[in-house]
């Protein structure tokens, strides 16, 4: 038995580097650790820079012991393997009391102060749902964090490619603060993308701001913006058309019920940044803004939208209609629209016709996500124009809301519908569709 076991500690111990260090990036920290103890190669192996080059460090809101060590782990970690590090991700899970928040401000302090001296490398950062409007945070916590914050971007800015901040819920002047740090000392920052989605605080008219134009004014080599539709104005749309036109790709725009959205955006600054940013696209998400008259100021023809998204979230609501949106509003995106998801609770209408119209009218339409009342026989035409090449769709998920608890019935009828077309489901689409029922 001995003598057999000998060639397999032979490959171990002449296993190239290569491998030795793929082996290595599956591993966890506490298996790496463990591994690098077997000899001086593979302690060589835990040190390569590329096991190191990614992190994503968690810390967890609720008391326990493996929790405090996250803590521990982190700032051990970023002494060790900080000078690697080219893409960083920081998440707090359920933070829940000051302890933790007080906690969190002293590790980020060490951990964004070691790799502000030691890190060359760092282009991407993500730290997301900080959630400082929370009663959490007490001032001077949420005070200091921020601080140390803009600190860490001040010494980044010439290396950061990628910033998200989505979730901080900041106050304006907070916020702009450390968009500044970004363009510290020489008043321009390439930065090519950024996620400032939720990262004011709710209610906050962010578009009539001029701490904030002239903030997002330093940002010349903008390829992806993420933001909220409480930031958009004319004098943004100029802004981005003047420093950025020569890069921008795509807008992703977040309108929610509760922020402000009623500002006055002229078509005329989206036509002047299409045609000097020809491959923009923008995609809009839009949290239970359903009334009509609140998407006719927003979506205006001269938005190159490529994807459009209008969740209600299960809210029903008989002053508003879908009708108008479907065949006025939506209908002018038909030669740029790809993506189109809806989750309507349109208990109080039937949309099937005019959904069904869009969506043939629609040349460019790859994908859609509809869940709403609709009837079994609407995805029968829907796939019959398909198989005819009337619409050139490769995804399609229904969640068919129905007010019965039995659907039995229905779901026969989608049974048969599915081996109708089963020829062209198999070879040509993405396809889920299922009854939901809604009582």
């Amino acid at each position: 038995m001995a003598d057999d076991s000998e060639p397999e500690q032979s490959s171990w111990a002449h296993l190239p580097d290569v491998c030795l260090r793929h082996v290595f990036h599956w591993l966890d920290d506490k298996d790496r650790s463990r591994a690098a103890l077997v000899c001086k190669k593979w302690s060589r192996a835990m040190y390569s820079g590329s096991l190191w080059r990614s992190r994503t460090i968690t810390f967890y809101g609720r008391p326990s012991r493996a929790n405090t060590l996250e803590f521990q782990s982190a700032l051990w970690y970023v002494k060790k393997f900080g000078k690697y590090l080219e893409h960083l991700e920081i998440k707090l899970s359920n933070p829940y009391n000051t302890a933790f928040t007080e906690k969190f401000k002293v590790t980020m302090r060490g951990l964004l102060s070691h790799l502000g001296k030691c890190n060359s490398r760092l282009v991407s950062l993500s730290i997301k749902y900080l959630e400082f409007d929370r009663l959490i945070w007490k001032n001077v916590v949420r005070a200091q964090v921020i601080k140390n914050l803009a600190t860490f971007l001040k010494k980044m800015r010439k290396q950061l490619d990628y910033l998200n901040l989505k979730g901080a819920r900041v106050t304006l002047e907070e916020g702009c603060e450390l968009l500044n740090s970004l363009s510290c000392f020489t008043n321009k920052s390439f930065i090519s993308e950024i996620n400032i989605e939720d990262f004011f605080n709710l209610h906050l008219p962010v578009y009539s701001s001029t701490l904030f134009h002239q903030a997002m004014s330093k940002f010349h080599s903008l390829v992806i913006l993420t933001f909220n539709y409480n930031c958009i104005s004319n004098e943004l749309l100029d802004i981005l058309r003047e420093h950025s036109a020569h890069s921008l790709c795509t807008l992703n725009i977040k309108c929610h019920i509760h922020d402000p959205h009623g500002q006055v955006v002229w078509g005329t600054s989206w036509a002047n940044l299409a045609k000097r940013a020809p491959k923009l696209n923008v995609n809009f998400f839009f949290e239970r803004v359903m009334k009509h008259n609140h998407l006719a100021r927003i979506l205006l023809a001269e938005i190159p939208a490529r994807s459009i998204s209008l969740r209600s979230c299960y809210f029903s609501d008989p002053d508003w209609t879908m009708k108008p949106t479907l065949t006025n509003l939506l209908p002018a995106y038909w030669h740029v629209l790809q993506k189109l998801t809806l989750e309507l609770n349109n208990d109080h209408e039937l949309l099937d016709d005019e959904l069904l119209q869009l969506i043939l009218s629609c040349k460019r339409l790859l994908f859609v996500k509809v869940w709403a009342f609709l009837s079994v026989t609407f995805m029968e035409r829907l796939l019959q124009n398909r198989a005819e090449r009337k619409c050139i769709l490769t995804t399609i998920k229904v969640r068919i809301y129905t007010a019965q608890q039995e659907t039995s019935e229905e779901d026969r009828l989608l049974c048969d519908i599915y081996r109708k077309f089963k020829y062209l489901i198999d070879s040509e689409l993405k396809y889920f569709v299922i009854t939901y029922p809604m009582v």
